[in-house]
């Protein structure tokens, strides 16, 4: 059993404080040594682990008791592991700290002060694990809880050096993507890092550099979402998982979500799961788990949704093609951005010329769950072969456009295209206002495709599908389903109130049937359940469309 806390951590400086660091429970550390496979009955004194931040000593001093107790049992002396361990501070406080307690721990365990002495300044070591140079990639395990910073509170001085040395840092990074990247790059073959850290990396922009690091070189063997864990001795504003990465190709992935209930006894169970490879699934007090045949590829933002809902995303991954697909000529778009609502769309429908005027569809015309036009239209300065109109030909465009010249030229693109003041932000697409289409709002609490059969073209904050093969009622009932819309659920920002972006990135991410392969009675059924507004049925003929039995929650 995990001891709860085990010995008390020696006091916290105030500088280690401002350095972004939050130390980790022992329980907690024990199941991530335990994950990484770092346990007292292997050799441990043939192996080398790296702590890339030890703090006070928190992972440290049980790495120590577990070498410890691998060189009894294999009979080795403590000088066998003197390359062992390589663990790092910026601090030389912590250092101190980290020492003492080492050498505390060896004593106490019956070692002699000389060769204690002898491996335990070697084993800690002041530095800046990410500006140190490491050589060659010597590392079985990394391992920790790397530092919570922002990058831009770094000095610039050392920023900048960040910058240059671990080339995931992009944008607003925090500091820790820099740590998963050296402890990566420092993984032998077959080399395992077990982090416990804030998982924004997995969907945020800036960590796009670190997932396509991981995805295309390393395989990503288990994600322990730990939101609602009493996972560190100080309470923080952070979203932590542990996540068990290793240096070979990508296999079956472990994906498992926590409650509050979630401590040593259950971490117990699930340790004990995790080493069943034929159990698929568990529930049980505090946690849900199961396993994924592959991990989800690429460095767009991974999703997140319960372990059982992301193993069956994960199977409608690999098995489906994207909703945007160029064998049924389906394209996911956005409306037209003017730059200039006020002067580009108006209700008034005889304002200039009347082959000027373009009928627009807006997010208030889809509020019914059909199209319900309001009358706004769009003053068009493109031409069917879409370039900007001549304004000499259109005296009414070119009088009204004038008059608003000041305004229209304050926008960006005006400035940047001086010659070109009146143009739109978007070119106007002039076969799309014909063509049949499903229309779906930016922002809303459940996925919420409208037909409009042609006619409207769509304001940007509307998002249109169309489709060379698909009956757009058919593919509207699919969209309409709680399938699809977890689909966007697991990978799109909620906002506040539990609104959802129908963004196209999020929709892209869609996986459909192919419509060929859709037997007529489930084809009218998501037909019907899309004309009468029926995610229930909508979503039970999904269920079939796609082949599934449920769908889980």
């Amino acid at each position: 059993m995990f001891d709860v806390d085990g010995p008390p951590l020696p006091a916290v400086s105030q500088e280690a404080v401002r350095h972004g660091e939050v130390f980790t429970r022992r329980w907690i550390v024990e199941l991530i040594l335990d994950l990484a496979g770092y346990t007292a009955d292997g050799d441990l004194a043939r192996l080398r682990i790296v702590e890339p931040a030890c703090g006070a000593g928190a992972f440290v001093g049980p790495i120590v008791e577990r070498l410890s107790k691998s060189c009894r049992g294999h009979g080795r002396p403590l000088s066998d592991a003197a390359g062992a361990i390589r663990a790092f501070d910026l601090l030389i406080g912590n250092v101190e700290l980290t020492r003492a307690l080492v050498r505390d721990r060896l004593t106490a365990d019956g070692w002699e002060r000389d060769e204690v002495d002898e491996v335990v300044r070697g084993w800690v070591r002041q530095g800046d694990y990410l500006l140190t140079a490491h050589g060659t990639a010597d590392a079985d395990f990394v391992v920790g809880n790397p530092p919570y910073i922002r990058l831009e509170d770094v000095p610039d001085e050392r920023m900048a050096a960040y910058r240059s040395a671990c080339l995931t840092m992009g944008g607003r990074a925090d500091v820790y993507v820099g740590f998963y990247e050296q402890g990566l790059r420092s993984l032998k073959p077959g080399g395992t890092l077990g982090f416990i850290c804030a998982d924004r990396w997995m969907r945020n922009q800036y960590g796009r550099h670190l997932r396509r690091m991981v995805t295309r070189h390393h395989s990503m063997d288990l994600v322990l979402s730990m939101h609602d864990v009493d996972a560190f001795h100080e309470r923080v504003a952070a979203y932590p998982a542990v996540t068990i990465i290793r240096n070979t190709v990508q296999g079956s992935v472990v994906a498992a979500d926590t409650t509050r209930e979630f401590g040593p006894r259950e971490a117990q169970k699930f340790l004990a799961w995790t080493a069943r490879p034929t159990s698929i699934a568990m529930t049980d007090t505090g946690f849900k788990a199961s396993r994924l045949s592959h991990w989800f590829p690429g460095e767009d933002s991974w999703p997140t949704a319960s372990p059982a809902r992301l193993a069956v995303l994960e199977e409608l991954s690999q098995g489906f093609r994207p909703l945007e697909d160029e064998t049924t000529g389906t394209r996911v778009g956005i409306g037209v951005a003017t730059g200039a609502d006020k002067v580009f769309i108006t209700d008034r429908s005889d304002l200039v010329e009347g082959d000027r005027m373009l009928p627009l569809a807006m997010v208030r015309d889809t509020t019914a769950g059909r199209l319900d036009w309001g009358g706004m239209y769009l003053v068009n300065p493109w031409d069917r072969a879409g370039a900007l109109v001549d304004l000499a030909a259109y005296p009414r465009l070119r009088a009204y456009l004038t008059k608003n010249r000041a305004a229209l030229e304050k926008r960006h693109i005006a400035r940047k295209q001086p010659g070109r003041w009146y143009k739109t932000i978007d070119k106007v697409d002039p076969r799309l206002n014909v063509r049949p289409k499903l229309l779906l709002p930016d922002m809303k609490q459940a996925i919420h495709p409208v037909l409009d059969e042609g006619g409207l073209y769509p304001h940007h904050n509307l998002y249109f599908i169309v489709s060379e093969v698909w009956d757009l009622r058919v593919l509207g009932g699919l969209l309409l389903s709680k399938i699809a819309e977890a689909f966007v659920e697991a990978y799109a920002v909620k906002m506040r109130g539990g609104t959802l972006r129908f963004q196209a990135q999020y929709l892209r991410k869609i996986r459909v049937p192919d419509p060929s392969e859709i037997d007529e009675p489930t084809s009218t059924a998501l037909a019907v359940a899309f004309e009468r507004r029926d995610v229930q049925a909508a979503t039970q003929a999904a269920l079939r469309a796609y082949g599934l039995t449920n769908f889980p929650d």
